[in-house]
């Protein structure tokens, strides 16, 4: 019998494919109503393939035979761990394999928002050269400071990008690392000190706007913010009043506070670089990911501890 799972919202579809072929998986996603399908699947259900999916305690408490939820994806902020905990429910993620794609996304987008090359491509696709001459002069990269608040596996893969660049590396974590680059206090200190500050911490209630407006007038009007983490890290109503007044040079952003829907307010600003959440978003990496998942899923129900246990 293949064990089965659910399916709360749609997953990137290599990795669907496979768990259609080796579990009896329930699309939650499908159903009109969501309350009546999760007691039908109920007395079945022993895992949940997640996708950025809600997993709290009500749902865990309308699966009691869940054993484990799969995550596709580093962050777990959406899955309730203490309630995991509680009920002895495991969760797993996918970490290390799409280090690559976000450290690149985050060099593109710091490269984008102080070269300005996405307005100067627009410039040149107006015929303004042709009228009004050379696009005006914009920011380099080399010699400036890159503030990394968070540097685990993710920011460590961005510091070796940056440095590629001629950029020094400062950074703030809740514990001093043993590497080269200078430790900053806090991220008020953090942001004092950069040039660029680089938001790569996990989300959730603790990191919620650790980038506040205290952090942004310590990074200044010369200085560019750049998350690639979640939405929820950044005060965004305090972002957008200090990109709109210049007190900071400009940000450049693939995460947002209430995404998919994008306060408008971002689109006419020519000081910010945004991106549809596509840090990890390649075809090799979505599809290491999902074997992540998948592998996690195989082991645990051959009775074998997961790969990348969370909780």
């Amino acid at each position: 019998m293949k064990p089965d799972i659910l399916i709360p919202t749609k997953i990137f579809q290599r990795t669907q494919d496979v768990l259609e072929k080796e579990f009896a998986c329930h699309r939650l996603y499908e159903a009109d109503d969501h309350a009546v399908f999760l007691k039908e699947v109920a007395p079945r259900v022993r895992g949940i393939a997640s996708f950025g999916s809600t997993v709290d305690a009500a749902m865990m408490d309308a699966l009691p035979k869940l054993e484990i939820v799969s995550n596709f994806g580093v962050g777990v902020d959406s899955i309730d761990l203490q309630a995991a905990r509680k009920r002895k429910v495991i969760v797993t993620n996918t970490p290390d394999v799409l280090n690559d794609c976000v450290a690149d996304t985050t060099l593109a987008l710091t490269l984008n928002v102080m070269r300005r090359f996405p307005q100067a491509e627009t410039y040149l696709r107006s015929g303004y050269w042709g009228t009004r001459g050379a696009y005006p002069l914009t920011t380099s990269l080399g010699g400036k400071v890159m503030g990394i608040l968070g540097l685990g596996r993710i920011g460590e893969a961005i510091a070796q990008r940056a440095q590629a660049f001629g950029m020094k590396i400062h950074y703030h974590n809740r514990n001093k690392k043993d590497v080269a680059y200078a430790y900053a206090r806090d991220p008020v200190a953090l942001a004092r000190a950069s040039d660029v500050l680089v938001v790569v911490t996990p989300g959730g209630a603790a990191t919620r706007h650790i980038v506040d407006a205290r952090v942004l007038d310590a990074l200044g009007p010369e200085g560019y913010l750049v998350n690639i983490s979640r939405g929820s890290t950044v005060d965004e109503t305090a972002l957008i009043r200090y990109l709109q007044e210049g007190r900071i040079a400009g940000a450049g952003l693939d995460v947002f506070d209430s995404e998919p829907k994008i306060d408008p307010r971002f689109f006419a600003m020519e000081n910010a670089v945004v991106l549809p959440h596509v840090g990890s978003a390649t075809i090799e990496t979505r599809t290491a990911m999902g074997n992540l998942q998948i592998e996690n899923l195989r082991l645990h129900f051959a009775g074998k501890p997961v790969r990348t246990r969370v909780v």
